[in-house]
């Protein structure tokens, strides 16, 4: 190397404001390192644009990372140093789960920056460095079953997926009648969990309806206990999915969650690493697990048809009877519910090509080709991330039946969990 070009790569460092004598002066070692991570974590957002889920901390820190554009191998060389200095540090008294997070999240950051550089991982590693689980493999055996068991409760000559789809369609919302039936089924959530917890008092969010996205419904925290809810209407809208999104995304799910992290952890601990949330780390496979188990948890057993009924079928103008009917055929179709994962795991790793996939989809999650094809669209551009949504909600679930019994009891460890850094280990006995 030139001396030229050596002095300007000096240049981009500094730009990144990651000189070091400014954490030779630090007193305190792990609030400097957090700063070093979550500017990384901006430095690497600006070459992955999907890294950086929500930031919340200085806003010069990420006009810097974008100034800067510092190239990738010099911040894997970050990540490196970052991470040796994480391995040596001691946590302070009541820090120790911090401490392991950030290296967690150190060790996820580095993981994905490898992928940017052309690294292939297996699927399962991939899970185990981002996410920190590895699911099971699963057996297709007992998917056949319960396609066996959904064939007894809808007989017929035609297709499964079509009798199944031919129910469905029964209970799809018209496109100008969504946002009155989102807005009641985020209202009822909220209320639901603000009568358990004490949420801030100008906490609020936007809710907005989009196309043209690989995901049904998306959070995108503001800051300043403020949220922005999007819902996908691309595919047609069942009145199911107006509670999943609204406790999901919203109560007790993400924007609850989010709201604890940055009242808790930023604000009152000073733990600046929060500051960032990046999509592919071990708290996102947390996050989707426990936004999926607000829902059980806001409306438990019977009490999530019953509303239903009562208030968000006149909305949308359906037969509540029909809602009696899926909700036996959804029971079922549960057990189907880690069938995306095996699926997915093979498509991902080259075992099976896209069209065996989509078919595989269309056969065990009984879905359209249009929706399936979507599906790998989301698989495509997130890879394991969909690990998180069933592993994710079986561990919460799992955990949370280990330490309670009761509603009210199930409401308090939730909470415990969302005060806490927590990763899939910490969970799993």
């Amino acid at each position: 190397m030139t001396k030229r070009n050596f002095s300007r790569v000096l240049a981009v460092i500094a730009a990144t404001t990651l000189p070091l004598n400014h954490f030779i002066q630090a007193d305190d070692v792990l609030d400097a390192l957090a700063e070093r991570y979550v500017k990384l974590a901006l430095a690497f957002g600006e070459i992955d644009s999907n890294f950086v889920d929500a930031y919340t901390g200085p806003a010069e820190w990420r006009e810097q990372a974008r100034a800067a554009a510092l190239p990738l191998p010099l911040q894997m060389t970050e990540a490196a140093a970052i991470s040796a200095e994480l391995g040596a540090a001691v946590a302070e008294a009541g820090e120790e789960a911090r401490l392991l997070q950030l290296q967690r999240n150190v060790l996820a950051l580095s993981t994905r920056m490898r992928m940017a550089n052309g690294e292939r991982l297996s699927f399962n590693e991939e899970a185990a460095l981002l996410y920190d689980a590895v699911p099971p493999e699963y057996d297709y055996a007992e998917f056949d079953a319960a396609l066996a068991e959904l064939e007894t409760l809808l007989p017929g000559d035609a297709p499964l997926g079509d009798r199944v789809q031919a129910l469905r369609d029964k209970l799809i919302v018209s496109r100008d009648k969504v946002p009155a039936v989102m807005e009641a089924a985020i209202a009822e959530c909220r209320a639901r969990t603000v009568a358990r917890y004490e949420l801030p008092a100008d906490e609020r969010f936007d809710l907005e309806f989009v196309t043209d996205k690989p995901w049904s419904g998306y959070n995108w925290y503001q800051g300043n206990n403020r949220s922005l809810i999007q819902v996908n209407l691309d595919q047609p809208f069942l009145i199911t999915r107006a509670l999943d999104l609204g406790c999901h995304e919203g109560y007790p799910g993400h924007h609850v969650w989010n709201l604890y992290v940055d009242n808790r952890f930023v604000k009152e601990n000073g733990w600046l690493e929060y500051q960032v949330f990046p999509l592919f780390a071990p708290a996102s496979l947390f996050a989707e697990g426990s936004a999926n188990f607000g829902v059980e948890l806001a409306f438990p057993g019977e009490t999530r048809l019953a509303y239903e009924q009562q208030m968000l079928y006149p909305i949308a103008g359906l037969d509540p009877a029909d809602g009696a009917r899926f909700e036996t055929i959804s029971a079922l179709m549960s057990k189907l519910g880690n069938a995306r994962t095996q699926i997915s795991r093979e498509y991902l790793d080259g075992d099976i090509t896209r069209e065996q996939a989509i078919e595989l989809a269309m056969k065990y999650r009984l879905m359209s080709r249009s929706r399936a094809e979507q599906s790998f669209d989301f698989d495509d551009t997130y890879r394991a991330y969909v690990i998180n949504y069933s592993l994710g909600l079986d561990i919460v679930r799992d955990y949370i039946g280990r330490h309670a019994d009761t509603d009210e009891a199930r409401w308090a460890v939730f909470e415990e969990l969302l005060k806490k850094p927590t990763a899939a280990s910490d969970l799993v006995e």
